[in-house]
């Protein structure tokens, strides 16, 4: 079942990535030469862009929920990344990159924002000099 997930080209990531390159920004997708594989990089604005799944990264939010069957291996495995996030954006923000983290819900579910809301500002973010972004469906 697992192995039908995607981690990456995923919908959310789709949408940002066509909106984002109309607007003219470039960009390179899932460096393995940077810590958790930033789903985009704008090396002109020392910026990524990581597209957040809200179950697989622990959000706090309606789309996740943990699960009711093997309760310690879901626990462990959704600690385990919250904890990998935090580790490697703190070494981007070491390296000296701007990080923008993009919520699955900010596109999906019954809290989303409308696509051109959240291109808007992930575009103001990049065209501006703050050294984090964050868009969820709650915030």
């Amino acid at each position: 079942m697992m192995s039908g997930i995607r981690g990456t080209n995923t919908r959310p990531e789709l949408v940002l990535r066509r909106g984002l390159h109309r607007r003219g920004f470039r960009f390179r997708l899932h460096s393995r030469k940077l810590p958790g594989k930033p789903d985009f990089v704008f090396l002109k604005h020392s910026a990524v862009i990581l597209v957040n799944g809200c179950f697989w990264h622990g959000h706090d939010c309606h789309l996740f929920k943990w699960p009711q069957t093997r309760e310690e291996f879901w626990r462990e495995k959704i600690s385990g990344n919250v904890k990998r996030d935090a580790a490697n954006l703190a070494v981007l923000r070491k390296q000296g990159w701007r990080v923008g983290r993009i919520w699955e819900c900010a596109l999906k579910g019954k809290t989303r924002r409308s696509p051109d809301e959240v291109l808007d500002r992930c575009a103001a973010w990049l065209a501006g000099n703050k050294p984090e972004l964050e868009i969820s469906g709650h915030g």
